[in-house]
C-alpha cells in the first residue's frame, strides 16, 4: 500500500450494483459514511435545469419512515456531525460521520430515502424557495458573485452538458412540477447509480452485510441517461474579451483557459502549472504583478486547474489592479506571465515547489475520516475502482518539467482565453469603448456550468 493511501480498501459490489467501498481505520472510533451518486448538473436535460442540486436538498425531507428532518435530527442525537450533501456537474453526495457504534443507523437513513423518498407538493415549493433564496444570497446580490456563471457561460457550446450552472435557473425551476422531479428521481436515484463509502472504525465484513440488509432489497434500475456531447477542441479557437458595468467596489478581471479534465493524463502537470503560477505569495503572478510590478492587489488573485471530470475542464484565474491601475494593465501582465510559462516552462524547484504543495493538500485531505470517504467515492465513480485513489502522488512525482511545458504551450494560446473584467458603474461609464477585435460572447462558446459545489445545508 502506497504511502500516498496507507489504508486496506474493501470492495464489493451488491446483486442489484450498489458499490461499497470500506476503508478501515480502528484509529478514531468514527464511521464516515458518504454516498455518491452518479448524477449531476451534466445529467439535467433543457428546461430543467437546476433539478440536481434542488433534488439534493429534497432528500432531507423526508422519507418512508423518517419525518422532514429527522435526518438531521437522529444524526445529532447519537453523537453524529457532518451532516450535509453538495452537487456540481458531475454528481450529487450525501455524508455524515457518526461514532462507528452507530454506522447501522446511517445506512438505514440513506437507504430509506434512497428507496421511499418522500416528495410531495409542500417540500417541493418550500425548498424550490430555498435554492432561489440561497442563489440570491451567493450569486445575484453579492458583488462579482455570478462570475463563475458567466465566465463558464462562455467556454462551452449551447447544449454541452457543462453549458448551464448547477444553482439553476430561477425560471425554470418555477415551471417545473412535481411530476417532473419524481422523474428525475426515479431515473438517476438507484442503487445501481451510487458508490457507499465507509471509512473508519469499522469491519468492512460488518458493513457489506448492514449495506446488503438496508440497500440490497432495493431494485436496480439496469441503464442511466447519460449525455453524449461532440468532442471539443482542445482550445477554444478565438479569444473573447467581456467587459461588465455593475455594482462593484472595485475592478477585477477573471481569466480562463480551456485545460484538461480531471483525471486525465494531463490534469497532474495542469495542476503543478498552475500551483507554479497562481498559488501563493512564492507564485510567478505573485511575484510579478503584486510585489515586482505593484500593479495588482495581494488580495483577489489565482489561478487554478479545475477539475471537472467527464469533458475537457478549464484553467481559471483572477486579478484585482491596484488604486489608479487600468484593468487591462493588470490582464496585459497576467497574460506575460502566462505566455513566459508557454514559452520556457518551469523551474525544477518550482516544480519541486509545487509538488510538495500539492502532496500536502492531499495528505491534509486524508487526515479525517470524512475527507478520506469523500475521495475513494470520487475515484470510485470516475474510474470504476477506488485503487485508483493510490496513483495520487505517483502521478504528480511522474510529471516532468516537458510535461508542464506541453500543457502550458496548449493552454496559454491567444485562441484559448476569455477575459471577463469588471468595472464599477461610474468608472465603466467613464472608459473608452473597447478596442477592435473584442469577441462579443455570443459569437464563440455561449453558456456553460459552474464547478462550484452547491452545499444542502
Amino acid at each position: 500500500m502506497p504511502a500516498a493511501f496507507p489504508w486496506p480498501i474493501h470492495q464489493t459490489t451488491l446483486a442489484n450494483g450498489l458499490r461499497v467501498v470500506v476503508a478501515p481505520d480502528p484509529s478514531v472510533p468514527l464511521a464516515a459514511v458518504n454516498l455518491w451518486y452518479d448524477v449531476g448538473a451534466r445529467h439535467e436535460p433543457p428546461g430543467k435545469h437546476g433539478f440536481a442540486h434542488l433534488f439534493e436538498h429534497l432528500m432531507f425531507e423526508g422519507s418512508a419512515h423518517v419525518a422532514k428532518s429527522e435526518h438531521f435530527a437522529l444524526i445529532q442525537a447519537c453523537g453524529g456531525d457532518a451532516i450535509n450533501a453538495s452537487t456540481n456537474p458531475d454528481r450529487t453526495n450525501y455524508y455524515q460521520t457518526v461514532p462507528s457504534g452507530r454506522l447501522e443507523l446511517a445506512l438505514w437513513l440513506e437507504a430509506d430515502r434512497m428507496g421511499s423518498l418522500a416528495l410531495t407538493q409542500e417540500t417541493l415549493d418550500n425548498q424550490r424557495d430555498v435554492v432561489k433564496n440561497e442563489r440570491r444570497q451567493r450569486y445575484d446580490n453579492v458583488p462579482y458573485g455570478r462570475w463563475t456563471e458567466v465566465m463558464v457561460g462562455l467556454a462551452y457550446p449551447e447544449g454541452h452538458p457543462y453549458a448551464h450552472s448547477t444553482i439553476g435557473s430561477m425560471a425554470e425551476l418555477d415551471s417545473a412540477s412535481l411530476a417532473d422531479f419524481t422523474e428525475f428521481h426515479a431515473t438517476y436515484y438507484a442503487p445501481d447509480n451510487a458508490v457507499l463509502t465507509v471509512v473508519g472504525d469499522v469491519d468492512p465484513d460488518n458493513v457489506v452485510a448492514l449495506a446488503e440488509r438496508y440497500f440490497g432489497r432495493l431494485t436496480a434500475r439496469g441503464s442511466f441517461p447519460a449525455p453524449q456531447p461532440e468532442p471539443l477542441p482542445r482550445q477554444f479557437g478565438a479569444p473573447c474579451a467581456v467587459t461588465l458595468a455593475e455594482d462593484v467596489p472595485v475592478p477585477r478581471a477573471f481569466l480562463c483557459h480551456r485545460g484538461p479534465a480531471w483525471g486525465s493524463a494531463d490534469f497532474p502537470a495542469a495542476e503543478i502549472l498552475t500551483t507554479v503560477l497562481g498559488r501563493g505569495r512564492g507564485s510567478r503572478l505573485y511575484r510579478a504583478l503584486v510585489t515586482d510590478r505593484r500593479l495588482a492587489q495581494a488580495e483577489g488573485g489565482f489561478m487554478a486547474a479545475w477539475g471537472l471530470m467527464h469533458y475537457p475542464s478549464m484553467v481559471m484565474g483572477a486579478c484585482a489592479p491596484r488604486e489608479g491601475i487600468a484593468a487591462e494593465d493588470v490582464v496585459a501582465a497576467y497574460v506575460e506571465v502566462c505566455d513566459e510559462a508557454a514559452q520556457g516552462g518551469v523551474t525544477a524547484a518550482e516544480l519541486d515547489r509545487a509538488r510538495a504543495m500539492l502532496t500536502a493538500d492531499w495528505l491534509r485531505e486524508l487526515a479525517t475520516v470524512n475527507s478520506r470517504a469523500d475521495a475513494l467515492g470520487q475515484y470510485a465513480t470516475r474510474f470504476g475502482d477506488a485503487e485508483h485513489i493510490r496513483s495520487r502522488i505517483e502521478l504528480l512525482d511522474a510529471v516532468t518539467e516537458e510535461d508542464v511545458l506541453r500543457v502550458a504551450a496548449e493552454t496559454f494560446r491567444a485562441d484559448n482565453r476569455i477575459v471577463l473584467t469588471y468595472l464599477p458603474e461610474a468608472a465603466a461609464d467613464a472608459a473608452p469603448p473597447e478596442p477592435a477585435g473584442t469577441e462579443d460572447p455570443a459569437d464563440s462558446a455561449d453558456s456553460a456550468d459552474s464547478a462550484e459545489e452547491e452545499d444542502a445545508a
